[in-house]
């Protein structure tokens, strides 16, 4: 039987690059290579697209303190092919062949936003993961805050702010309405980043300082008091929840730190020492959580549980990592999906997905 090729797109002009580098080597490694071969396109910083060898295109892949994209010397172009045919260029060495589906591993703005999955979709290239509107409203806090509220799933209180607006909420305000301690965050970034815990009114000014100089929106959120517990999703009409497992933060919360680089920075509970209801409740609301953002694929959906027993949702991932202390797969693997076996199924659900939006008409 034909092998299938797979692109796995990585790394991208974001703060996350570092943690998809990560996330593509743990993928790479453990894809079944009897039945997938692989094709490695990595973007840089700057935004350009590099075709690479499988021997070399990671410095210090060992170290997520100093990881980096190995430049290669060939540049990228998707080519549309014919009906079943996805031709992958490379502009300064004649064609490669055929790409037959893309893997995504893009954490944060141009990747996980939509950008990548509408190029790719021009292309008429299958991808794994949402489309272009689940990961466009996934990636923006405050799109999804306020599609949730509106579907009546519980969230935290929040307010936002614009760069063009920034100095139309006082600390005053904003402790009035949220209460203190607060949370300040970019709303189109993810790995807590520019992320800031308030307390005084000089940790608000430099807070919000830091968050602008990530995106021109930030949201302000209510401190929830609670466990921080995750649940992972799979599948496209047919979705299903995994295990609930457990963040135990061991700095003051979850930062990007503690997330992918100090190994003790975080304890996880995995699956969540919680009772079968309460597991039962965030499951269910995982999968509408899914549903209601319009994802397909895979996502990571993060709650908080409160000692009132009360489920708030805090944010979705619609590419969570995929690095050896990611959650995405361990909860996979407690749930009885082996990581191999996941990358698999989410391959199988994008091209599931293409085919189907293949008899959609185009014309009248």
């Amino acid at each position: 039987m034909k092998k299938i090729n797979v692109g796995i797109l990585f790394g991208g002009k974001s703060t996350e690059h570092e943690v998809s580098l990560q996330s593509a080597k743990n993928i790479i490694d453990a894809i079944d290579k009897e039945k997938y071969d692989v094709t490695l396109i990595g973007i840089d910083k700057t935004g350009q697209w590099h075709l690479h060898d499988n021997s070399q295109f990671l410095l210090n892949s060992n170290d997520p303190k100093y990881i980096s994209l190995n430049k290669a010397d060939k540049d990228v172009v998707l080519v549309p092919g014919k009906e079943t045919e996805k031709l992958l260029c490379v502009s300064n060495a004649g064609a490669s062949g055929n790409v037959d589906v893309v893997f995504p591993v893009l954490h944060g703005p141009y990747g996980e936003d939509g950008t990548v999955q509408g190029l790719l979709k021009l292309a008429n290239i299958p991808f794994v993961g949402a489309g272009v509107l689940g990961s466009a409203v996934g990636m923006d806090k405050d799109v999804t805050k306020r599609l949730l509220r509106d579907a009546g799933i519980p969230i935290a209180k929040f307010l936002v702010l614009h760069k063009w607006n920034q100095d139309s909420l006082s600390f005053a305000e904003a402790s009035r309405h949220l209460g203190l301690p607060l949370f300040v965050k970019p709303a189109n970034a993810g790995s807590s980043v520019g992320v800031s815990k308030v307390k005084d009114e000089q940790q608000f000014k430099t807070a919000i300082e830091q968050a602008f100089a990530f995106d021109n929106k930030i949201l302000i959120e209510e401190f929830v008091a609670g466990r921080e517990v995750e649940c992972a999703v799979l599948g496209n009409e047919a979705t299903i929840a995994s295990r609930v497992g457990e963040i135990v933060a061991q700095q003051e919360f979850y930062s990007y730190e503690a997330k992918y680089i100090d190994e003790n920075g975080a304890a996880l509970e995995i699956p969540a020492k919680i009772s079968d209801e309460t597991e039962q409740k965030i499951q269910e609301m995982a999968v509408n959580v899914f549903r209601t953002l319009c994802c397909e694929g895979m996502a990571r959906v993060d709650f908080f549980l409160t000692g009132a027993n009360q489920i708030l949702v805090n944010e979705i991932n619609t590419i969570p990592g995929f690095t050896k202390i990611s959650m995405y797969p361990k909860l996979w693997e407690i749930s009885g999906i082996a990581y191999s076996e996941l990358i698999d199924r989410l391959i199988q659900l994008a091209l599931a997905k293409h085919a189907r939006e293949q008899h959609i008409k185009t014309s009248l």
